[in-house]
């Protein structure tokens, strides 16, 4: 394990965080849970946590043991995950062809923090298949022959990673003040609602980088 590879780990993570629905859902709870907003908000930021570690663990200790039994696994790996990074980044460049309207995130009825943390794992869970950057630190996990236990570690400091933009939004709606809550307000307008606004310019560069990504394992690995 070498300081490169927790580095580019780390930064692979951070930009998995970035993830709107997460976000927008840990925001609803704060601003329309309808008792105890932070206690329910954090169940659900433990949920995604939770789903990454665990998803990504199964991942890690079943690809690690295929690349020892199986020769060429480690190759096939590389390839599924850069190309699967590659082709949801030029799907997401498809569909900034056109307008569209965003998905609402709405909060189940009698919303606790028992039903929160299955609400944020299910959320998480979803939204997985879009996460290249998780795969491609899984793969690289692999391709450098990690031990599990080394390992497993990593993928827990990955879900904390991921969770930091919830948890930050966590500390903030712990203050009451109104204009707190207003903030809050819009940035669910502003993220889990309206229209995509079609760009051609967004979609070209979203498109190019999919392929450059896609190709990696041809040309630098």
């Amino acid at each position: 394990m070498t300081g490169a590879l927790l580095a580019g780990i780390a930064g692979l993570a951070l930009l998995d965080s970035l993830n709107p629905a997460t976000i927008v859902a840990v925001t609803l709870i704060l601003v329309a849970a309808p008792g105890r907003p932070a206690l329910v908000a954090g169940a659900a930021v433990l949920g995604a946590a939770l789903t990454v570690f665990i998803v990504g663990s199964a991942l890690f200790l079943s690809a690690g043991a295929a690349a020892g039994a199986v020769d060429g696994i480690v190759l096939l790996l590389r390839l599924l995950a850069f190309g699967a990074a590659g082709v949801a980044l030029v799907v997401a460049g498809i569909r900034r062809l056109r307008e569209r309207q965003r998905k609402l995130i709405a909060l189940p009825p009698r919303f606790t923090p028992w039903t929160a943390l299955p609400f944020g794992a299910l959320l998480t869970a979803a939204d997985l298949p879009n996460a290249f950057p998780y795969f491609i630190a899984i793969e690289r996990m692999v391709t450098a022959g990690v031990a599990p236990g080394p390992g497993l570690l990593v993928l827990a400091g990955y879900a904390v990673i991921y969770c930091l933009p919830c948890l930050v939004l966590l500390v903030v709606g712990l203050a009451t003040g109104p204009h707190v809550r207003t903030w809050l307000r819009k940035l669910v307008q502003r993220l889990g609602a309206g229209t995509v606004k079609r760009s051609v310019t967004v979609a070209i560069l979203l498109c190019l980088l999919g392929v450059g990504v896609a190709s990696i394992p041809f040309w630098l690995l």
